[in-house]
């Protein structure tokens, strides 16, 4: 298993699947989730053909700024440019099963005042994380990477 370095590491935590939604569009879904601690709600669209998932299962799901195993910034080539090479070196994206890159583009305040929620999107696959401020805060507008596996 691979770590993150915290540098890169935004967040990371592990989810129950309590739902598993049709989605408006053929082979994607709506993953509804709790954390473990049900501190943290999650709604995930994902393409089910590619990553298939039931209610009840655990998914691990890291938001990272880099695939780079050192942390290091993305030089300007995506994933797709680096496999192309042949010559690939490993990145944090071969440990996971679906990978994803996106931009955290809207935070808002709950009507609580203690929690936050955060809206990402994935080429207009959504996520909203709503949790509170102390496991939230790492989060920034930014292009992120979101790495699950099971």
């Amino acid at each position: 298993m691979q770590n993150v370095p915290s540098d890169a590491n935004l967040f990371e935590e592990h989810f129950k699947i309590d739902a598993v939604l049709p989605g408006r569009y053929a082979r994607v879904a709506r993953l509804e989730c709790k954390s473990l601690d049900e501190s943290i709600t999650m709604r995930l669209d994902v393409n089910t053909e590619l990553y298939p998932c039931v209610v009840g299962e655990t998914i691990k799901v890291v938001l990272a700024t880099s695939l780079s195993l050192d942390g290091s910034k993305d030089d300007e080539k995506g994933w797709r440019d680096v496999a192309k090479t042949g010559n690939a070196e490993a990145t944090l994206a071969d440990g996971y099963d679906y990978v994803c890159h996106g931009k955290i583009y809207k935070f808002e305040d709950g009507k609580d005042g203690l929690t936050i929620n955060a809206y990402i999107s994935y080429g207009g696959l959504l996520m909203s994380l709503s949790g509170p401020y102390k496991k939230l805060t790492p989060l920034r507008v930014d292009d992120v990477y979101l790495l699950v596996k099971k």
